[in-house]
C-alpha cells in the first residue's frame, strides 16, 4: 500500500462507526413506503394537521408577520436535511451584487452552540461552533454581511438595522419559518426527491411536496415530478479546485488524480446527502477506496480518520472548516470546491420578480 510523500503511516485500519443514516442521509425506509413508515402514518397526519393550520394562522393574520423595509427571498426545501440550498443563496447573493444590489444573509445556524448570542452576526473569522456551519461558509465566501438566529424576522431586523446599505435580504433555508415576510419563495430538491412521499416522521416531508411557491430548483430528472405551475430551473453542479488544508496548495481535480495515482483515496462528508458529494467525485473520476457518511453538521470534535489507512482525504468545504489542527491531522486532509450551474434564464426570471427599489415601510403585517 503508498502513501504520499511525507505523509505519516497512518495508524492500523479499523472499520469507522457507523451512522444511523443510509447513503442518502435519512433513514433507510424514508425512502420507501414500508412496515416502520406505515406505521407512522398516523402521526403523520398529525403532524400534517398541525402544519395546515400554522400555515392559516400566518394567512389570516391570526399570527403575525414581520415584513422588511427591502425585498426578502427565501431559499428553502420542503424534505428534511440539505438539497443545496448554501451553494444556491451563494450563487444568488453574487448575482445580486453584480447586479447592483447589495445583500445581506439570513440564516438558522444548525449545530451552533445555545450559549451564544441570538441573533449573532457571523464574521469571516468566526468559529463554526458558535456561529454554525453553512453561515460561516457565507461570510467568508461571499463578502456580504450574515446574520443567524433562531427567529428568521429578528435576525433580518438586526441586520438591517445594523447594515443600512442592505437593500435586499436572503434567508438561507427559511421556507418554514412564517414570521418572516417574503417576496419570494425559492423550492431546492436535490436527487432524493421526496423519499416515499410521506410527511415525517413517517418520511421526510415537512410540508406537501408540491406546496406554493415561486419557482422550484433541482437535478432535471426530479424537477418533472414536482406538479406545480411555478417556473423550474435546473440546477447541476461540478467539483471545483481542491485545497490542502495543511498546505494551502490547489490543485484541479485532475491535477489532484493525476498527484494520487495509486494511492488510497477516501472521501467523508458531514452533510445533508453524502452519497451525492461522493457520486460526483466518482463521476469526475477520482477513485475512491472507502466513503465516510457522517451526520450533517457533524463536530469533529474527535478525529474520525485516525484509523483510515488512507493517503488523501476528500471533504467538502463546509467539512473542512471545522477540523482544527489541534484535533485532526490536516495534511492528508483535501477541500472540495463546489460549483453551481444553473439554468441561465433563472438570474433574469428572479430580477423580474423583485419589487422597485423604492422606500418602504418595514413591522408586522398580516399579508
Amino acid at each position: 500500500m503508498k502513501f504520499a510523500a511525507g505523509l505519516p503511516d497512518p495508524a492500523p485500519h479499523r472499520a469507522p462507526a457507523q451512522s444511523p443514516q443510509g447513503p442518502s442521509g435519512w433513514p433507510a425506509w424514508w425512502m420507501r413506503r414500508s412496515l416502520p413508515a406505515v406505521a407512522l402514518l398516523p402521526i403523520a397526519g398529525v403532524f400534517g394537521l398541525l402544519a395546515a393550520a400554522r400555515r392559516l394562522a400566518y394567512r389570516r393574520g391570526w399570527l403575525p408577520r414581520w415584513r422588511a423595509s427591502v425585498p426578502v427571498i427565501v431559499v428553502g426545501n420542503v424534505t428534511v436535511g440539505g438539497t443545496g440550498k448554501t451553494p444556491l443563496v451563494l450563487a444568488i447573493a453574487r448575482s445580486l451584487c453584480a447586479a447592483g444590489w447589495t445583500p445581506g444573509i439570513v440564516s438558522r445556524g444548525h449545530g451552533r452552540s445555545r450559549h451564544a448570542p441570538d441573533p449573532l452576526e457571523v464574521m469571516p473569522d468566526g468559529a463554526p461552533r458558535r456561529t454554525g456551519d453553512e453561515p460561516l461558509l457565507l461570510a467568508r465566501l461571499s463578502g456580504c454581511p450574515v446574520y443567524v438566529g433562531r427567529n428568521r424576522a429578528r435576525a433580518a431586523q438586526a441586520l438591517l438595522q445594523a447594515h443600512t446599505e442592505v437593500d435586499i435580504v436572503l434567508s438561507d433555508d427559511g421556507l418554514q419559518h412564517l414570521g418572516l415576510a417574503r417576496d419570494v419563495e425559492l423550492v431546492v430538491v436535490d436527487t432524493r426527491g421526496a423519499g416515499n412521499g410521506w410527511l415525517l416522521p413517517a418520511g421526510p416531508l415537512r410540508e406537501s411536496w408540491n406546496r406554493p411557491r415561486a419557482a422550484t430548483l433541482g437535478p432535471t430528472d426530479v424537477l418533472p415530478r414536482v406538479c406545480s405551475k411555478a417556473p423550474q430551473f435546473a440546477i447541476g453542479r461540478h467539483l471545483g479546485m481542491v485545497r490542502n488544508l495543511k498546505s494551502g496548495e490547489q490543485l484541479s481535480s485532475n491535477a489532484f488524480i493525476q498527484r494520487c495515482a495509486g494511492l488510497d483515496i477516501v472521501a467523508a462528508a458531514g452533510i445533508g446527502n453524502p452519497e451525492q458529494f461522493f457520486a460526483m467525485l466518482r463521476h469526475t473520476g477520482v477513485p475512491l477506496t472507502h466513503t465516510l457518511a457522517l451526520p450533517d453538521h457533524h463536530h469533529y470534535a474527535r478525529d474520525p480518520f485516525a484509523a483510515m489507512p488512507a493517503a488523501a482525504i476528500l471533504m467538502t468545504e463546509k467539512d473542512a472548516l471545522k477540523c482544527d489542527a489541534s484535533v485532526i491531522a490536516l495534511e492528508r486532509l483535501w477541500a472540495v470546491g463546489l460549483e453551481v450551474d444553473i439554468d441561465p434564464a433563472f438570474f433574469p426570471w428572479l430580477q423580474a420578480q423583485l419589487p422597485a427599489r423604492t422606500e418602504r415601510p418595514h413591522g408586522l403585517t398580516s399579508a
